[in-house]
């Protein structure tokens, strides 16, 4: 009995280039559609923003947009420090504590859409001198704490670093 082993052929050689040539091709054809499915430049340049917060004097607040939304820089004072850490959180709809909330007691990073509705809170409001949102009336205190009205919890603190003194990175 014979045994033969079979030789690839000029086919098989055409079969090969031909798959690899089709995979090369398909790979070149979908690659924009994956690649389209990427945030765009702009998306990725508002995922994270610098303040420098230098030049903001005590008691003020300042507000940057980060993502598309407003956040809210508030530079405290020693009265309104003193006032945030000194509230009872058995008192508080969604108790936190102010220490939890900054990273530099002076220094309250915010983000300024109301949990109650998202609308806009204004500061330097209200019955604690914190934020006030004048569409359903939720009080905001100087911690960003809700302690009035129907807003379900506190103002969100985003992600953020002390780059050095005078600056921040959001996000």
């Amino acid at each position: 009995m014979a045994t033969s082993t079979a030789e690839p052929t000029r086919r098989d050689m055409l079969y090969i280039a031909t798959g690899a040539a089709t995979a090369v091709a398909t790979g070149a054809a979908i690659w924009p559609f994956i690649a389209q499915m990427n945030p765009d430049a702009s998306t990725l340049a508002l995922s994270s923003t610098e303040l420098d917060i230098g030049a903001i004097p005590e008691g003020q607040i300042v507000t940057v947009k980060w993502r598309g939304k407003p956040v809210f820089v508030r530079h405290r004072t020693k009265k309104e420090i003193e006032e945030a850490e000194n509230v009872q959180l058995s008192q508080l709809p969604d108790p936190q504590a102010d220490s939890a909330r900054v990273k530099k007691p002076e220094w309250l990073v915010v983000i300024g859409i109301c949990t109650h509705l998202g609308c806009i809170p204004l500061g330097h409001q209200g019955a604690y001198d914190g934020w006030f949102c004048p569409c359903h009336g939720s009080v905001y205190d100087t911690s960003g704490r809700i302690r009035q009205g129907p807003a379900p919890r506190n103002l969100d603190v985003p992600d953020y670093a002390f780059l050095t003194d005078t600056k921040i990175k959001i996000g």
